[in-house]
């Protein structure tokens, strides 16, 4: 191990990120082994290189990066891909040097095809041949047929369109290149998508869909996604049009693809006329759902989306968009209800290589484009109060986060009370169900015992329903499941500090760095000069919703009954009560925080943060649909040394929304540069591509560009920033031609 990692530091790529092996072929051997763990769309595709000296007794050595947006058409395309990498090593050798330089003597790349679950693998010796061949997930060798090339090829740019700005997925030496770049790139992915469409189905789906099917799929969505963030929806309907007349379902993306053209009247006449050949297509109904909702028609929109969840009730997307239109309606009741109902899967995240420990990392630096950004070292700014990292909210997934995502926007229209209100309106609370329990079991004690006896002899009933003799009571027993809105006890209190969970008193999150002013100041608002604040402050903890083990709790005594009864309540599901902790920790950090913000403003002292934690605050804000707020902490983590490109790409979608034309080129210079860093050198679909072109719609493509060349940007920025632009030029994005 020691001789490769001597050897390989003239053996590197000037430009290209590689990790290289501790034994030759390891990563090849990993990836056939993993092959069959391969659930829908497959990794990125996986280079591998053999690198030699030619010197006899020198060993090879092996390094391998992933990449994606690769042309996988054929075997000479990848081959190709290869070739370009003998021009990137590093040449280190002269006339007088002792050293032998190094070449790539063979490279393998690997391909995965989602439709067929195999992997397409070219070799490639330099000098010398190619082969090309399909391994299965058996890891026996088969021949590359024209019909597994065309799948192959699919299933790259679909890789690469829908990986491109994932924030969640994130691979060492990782290059992503541009997928399409010509007109005719274009037409080629058009023509396979059409002949593979209803094949769609086998590569899956988002995590939110439970079954794939032939309109929801990756397939769709890698070309709603290509079409959709460019504004250009004329060629997927063109596409759309020719595929609805062999299957009528596919006329819902037909017409939402009119809608993105602004045909709305086409769109209504083609929903219209598939209502009648496929009335039980919830995807359908949803287009038309929205396209109520978006002329201010939720109460129409709502009727239809009772009909997609009786159509299709196990899908949780169905619904999801029932909540949502019972939250715009602002029954919150029927909302939570339908929230409660909502079917949860179990979250798969986008396929993956097996992790390898790497003798080395080669990551090279662009240095012309790098110079302005932070230093990408650890400091002080990289790190933060174990309570803003503790926060559960960041690490929810899938129908999850989807669903937390519905509760905080039910919180944003009525208030944490009001929320917990509604809750104990519609579901039996875990008291509730205790003490009607506690009654029939106390009745049976009774009949057991006499009078005299059950005087003497208090029943406790206990929290698993058992009921014993004893002197205790049972507010005792109800201990674990009270509010906590009454007021501690000393003891108590200091307990539910050392929990972090003390909201009767003013906790304050520890701020970084802090001076004895602010010292005093954080000890000043604990010993209650903050007691303007009391009342924001006081947040309720929620308590436990049951979900106890009888399924009917309402078959208690019927004397009882009278006085108290479940029939129009319903059980909460486990999770849900869960995300209602999670929604309750991040409404108690937000609270605090807010509350020291204006606290130091009275007080004309620099409230500080470290930069991670003005971004989990920014992430906070954004996620309890605080966005001013959140934009605010964004703008102070620029303020810190941290590398990060998190903020700056949260604020450029912030100020394209808002049109601000300078703001945004300002913000996608830094997050053009963090992603040239991290090796995306790709165009389009990204995230700035995607603002651009909102823009452009209204200003216009020129005068994004004269804004551009005004700021006197370095040539080497000046040529990315003009990319996005070329790159509407060439496809006609809307605003290119004023």
């Amino acid at each position: 191990m020691t001789s490769i990692i001597m050897a390989d530091a003239t053996a590197s790529f000037k430009d290209v990120p590689e990790l290289f092996e501790v034994e030759l072929g390891e990563s090849l051997t990993a990836r056939t082994e993993s092959l069959a763990t391969f659930r829908e769309l497959g990794p990125p595709d996986l280079c591998h290189i053999v690198k030699s000296t030619g010197r006899t007794g020198q060993r090879d050595i092996g390094s391998y990066h992933f990449v994606s947006g690769v042309d996988a058409s054929s075997s000479a395309s990848l081959a190709a891909y290869i070739n370009s990498l003998t021009y990137s090593i590093e040449d280190n050798s002269a006339w007088f040097s002792k050293s032998t330089a190094w070449k790539v003597r063979n490279g393998c790349y690997c391909c995965f095809n989602a439709f067929s679950r195999v992997d397409i693998r070219v070799d490639v010796k330099i000098p010398g041949g190619v082969n090309a061949y399909v391994v299965d997930l058996r890891g026996e060798r088969h021949e590359a047929t024209p019909e597994i090339w065309q799948e192959t090829y699919l299933s790259a740019l679909l890789r690469a369109i829908l990986y491109s700005d994932d924030p969640t997925y994130w691979l060492e030496a990782y290059r992503k290149l541009d997928p399409i770049t010509t007109i005719e790139g274009e037409l080629r992915f058009l023509q396979a998508v059409e002949a593979l469409f209803m094949k769609g189905w086998q590569v899956g789906s988002d995590p939110e869909i439970q079954v794939a099917t032939v309109v929801s799929n990756h397939l769709t969505a890698g070309v709603m996604k290509y079409f959709g963030n460019s504004g250009r929806c004329q060629p997927a309907a063109n596409l759309f049009e020719k595929l609805a007349a062999r299957e009528p379902e596919i006329a819902s993306l037909l017409a939402k693809s009119y809608i993105g053209m602004n045909e709305e009247v086409k769109a209504v006449q083609i929903m219209s006329a598939a209502m009648k050949h496929t009335p039980h297509s919830y995807t359908l109904l949803h287009v038309q759902s929205d396209f109520l909702r978006s002329k201010g028609r939720p109460d129409w929109a709502l009727k239809l989306a009772k009909e997609a969840v009786n159509c299709a009730p196990s899908e949780f997307v169905t619904w999801e968009k029932l909540t949502e239109l019972y939250i715009d309606i602002k029954d919150y009741e029927s909302a939570l209800l339908t929230l409660n109902s909502c079917p949860m899967f179990t979250f798969n995240g986008r396929d993956a290589h097996r992790a390898l420990v790497p003798a080395k990392v080669h990551l090279p630096f662009q240095r012309q484009i790098g110079d302005i950004l932070p230093e990408k070292t650890k400091s002080d700014d990289d790190v933060a109060d174990p309570a803003l990292l503790r926060l559960p909210a960041p690490g929810l997934r899938g129908t999850w986060a989807r669903a937390y995502s519905l509760l905080t926007r039910l919180v944003s229209d009525i208030g944490w009370d009001e929320l917990l209100k509604t809750r104990s309106v519609v579901f039996v609370m875990e008291e509730e169900y205790r003490m009607q329990k506690a009654q029939a079991d106390i009745q049976k004690v009774a009949t057991s015992y006499s009078a005299g006896d059950v005087n003497e002899n208090v029943a406790v009933i206990h929290e698993d329903g058992s009921v014993t003799a004893g002197s205790a009571t049972l507010a005792d027993d109800d201990a674990s499941t009270r509010g906590m809105s009454s007021p501690l006890s000393e003891s108590d209190s200091k307990t539910e500090i050392e929990n972090g969970l003390n909201v009767s008193a003013i906790p304050i999150i520890r701020v970084s760095s802090e001076s004895d002013t602010e010292r005093e100041i954080a000890e000043s608002i604990r010993n209650g000069i903050a007691e303007q604040n009391e009342q924001s402050m006081t947040l309720e903890k929620p308590v436990q919703a049951a979900a106890g083990e009888e399924s009917e709790p309402s078959q208690a005594s019927n004397s009882y009954q009278e006085a108290f009864s479940f029939t129009n309540k319903r059980l909460c599901e486990r999770w849900l009560d869960n995300l209602f902790m999670v929604l309750y920790e991040d409404l108690r950090v937000w609270t605090i925080f807010r509350a020291e913000v204006a606290h130091f403003k009275t007080q004309h002292v620099a409230y500080r943060k470290t930069g991670l934690e003005w971004e989990i605050l920014g992430d906070l804000g954004m996620r309890l649909h605080h966005k001013e707020e959140a934009k605010e902490a964004y703008q102070r983590c620029l303020d810190t040394s941290r590398y990060s490109q998190k903020p700056w790409a949260k604020l450029l979608e912030m100020y394209a929304e808002e049109g601000d034309i300078t703001r945004t080129i300002q913000a996608a210079i830094r997050v053009a540069a963090y992603q040239y860093a991290d090796y995306t050198e790709m165009t389009y679909p990204t995230l700035i591509a995607r603002s651009f072109f909102k823009l452009g719609q209204i200003h216009g493509h020129a005068k994004i560009s004269y804004t551009v060349l005004s700021m006197g940007l370095p040539d080497p920025i000046l040529k990315i920033m003009d990319s996005y632009l070329q790159y509407g030029k060439t496809f006609k994005v809307e605003g290119y031609d004023f």
